[in-house]
């Protein structure tokens, strides 16, 4: 009977206390967290999502102007750069920093494209282009901000909520740096917004033939590998960053929220250098070593492999790996291990004990590790020795009977065939 073989992948979670003595070593020489002026902060890898630095990472505050940010990705996804956008009565009614403010008069009704649009928003932070964005993209703020938080609730963002598209002051609106890290990445991944982040100066102009030039109000964009950002500051928000940085190869994102705006405008951007510095040349540590046991679990066989009754044997797996993680209160109190068996019968696991793998994740970010499982043919047959024993005496008995019975009839047709003649 020809076998056919089941592949399955069984899922076993495995959720480890990274505060565990016996797990945690420093891996490398210690490089210090940096102490910085914001109240709130976060650096993530884009690429995978790991967690290197955090202050109060969860805590939630009044995002300012970082707000744009999404605003920005949602132009982008619902108009070209070609497209015509027209100044609103709720756009007019804005404070600074304004365009019409600055640089008008601007009539009611006056248009400007998209793509300038766009950069008035990003790198002059204009809170009447934002209004521009909502009305022209859903109608109203209202809608806009329908838009904005559908878009949070498909990205799974709960400590977020927005109520306008420029991030003025509101009971209601709100996000936390690790999810302002994750807002900045979905738009930093929208070709558009990347390149209107990552330029320094521009030149925009209204249909009433107002030609304004803006800056970047990121300092930081241009230097040390700062790609991108976003910069936002309200009285009750303090001075607020989203960053990007791309330094060998390597992509991160850095957000510090509630900083101080001192005399020089200086101090934001000395916090982002110093969690970004940090960032790159921090090392990992040990949250388990190679040779530890991530779990034991009961996997099934048939006791003559391909039939007979069902059986059971507890199997440890085994790391061959180091697992390292970098140290930071969001790994400290939520890495997890998973560890995904990929056969899920014994006598199979047994030929392929290197089959399985250990994931180890924090939120958004997981790696793979490898595992063995602890299990050979010999384990299977010591554990049955005594049925085998029993199965085999039975069936040597068996041959034997039968060996007795053919020679017995053997003899009888003998006999019979020498009285014939």
């Amino acid at each position: 009977m020809r076998y056919k073989k089941i592949i399955g992948t069984l899922v076993l979670a495995l959720s480890i206390n990274i505060l565990s003595p016996n797990l945690v070593k420093k891996a490398h020489a210690e490089v210090k967290p940096p102490n910085i002026q914001g109240k709130f902060a976060i650096t993530m890898d884009l690429k995978t999502g790991e967690i290197i630095y955090t202050k109060a990472p969860d805590s939630k505050a009044y995002p300012a102007s970082t707000t744009k940010l999404l605003t920005a990705l949602l132009l982008a996804e619902n108009k070209s750069k070609e497209d015509t956008l027209k100044f609103t009565p709720d756009a007019l009614k804005q404070p600074d920093y304004a365009i019409y403010r600055s640089f008008g008069p601007i009539p009611l009704g006056t248009t400007m494209s998209a793509g300038d649009a766009m950069k008035g928003l990003m790198l002059f932070s204009g809170n009447d282009i934002a209004y521009v964005i909502a009305d022209n993209v859903a109608g109203s703020n209202a809608k806009f901000s329908e838009m904005m938080n559908s878009k949070l609730k498909e990205w799974n963002l709960k400590d977020t909520h927005f109520v306008n598209p420029n991030g003025l002051p509101d009971a209601n609106h709100y996000t936390t740096p690790y999810e302002l890290a994750i807002i900045t990445k979905k738009a930093y991944e929208n070709p558009w917004v990347k390149e209107t982040m990552n330029t320094k100066n521009a030149t925009i102009k209204t249909s009433n033939n107002l030609i304004i030039n803006v800056e970047n109000r990121n300092k930081n964009v241009g230097v040390d590998g700062c790609v991108a950002g976003k910069t936002g500051y309200t009285k009750d928000a303090g001075r607020c960053l989203a960053t990007v940085y791309e330094r060998d190869g390597r992509t991160l994102i850095g957000i510090v929220m509630n900083s101080v705006y001192d005399l020089n405008d200086t101090a934001v951007f000395e916090d982002m250098k110093k969690v970004i510095d940090y960032s790159y040349a921090a090392e990992k540590t040990s949250f388990m070593k190679a040779d530890t046991t991530v779990g034991t679990y009961p996997i099934k066989y048939k006791l003559f492999k391909f039939f007979g009754p069902e059986k059971t044997i507890d199997v440890p797996f085994i790391l061959t790996e180091d697992v390292n993680i970098y140290d930071n209160e969001i790994n400290k109190n939520e890495t997890k291990g998973i560890v995904e068996i990929k056969e899920t019968d014994g006598w199979n696991l047994a030929k392929n004990p290197k089959a399985s793998i250990f994931k180890v994740s924090q939120r958004v970010s997981s790696h793979e590790y490898a595992v063995k499982a602890n299990i050979t043919t010999q384990d299977l047959l010591k554990q049955n020795i005594v049925i085998y024993g029993i199965t085999l005496a039975a069936i040597i008995f068996i041959l034997v009977l039968i060996i007795l019975i053919i020679r017995i009839f053997s003899k009888r047709s003998r006999k019979r065939g020498r009285r014939r003649y």
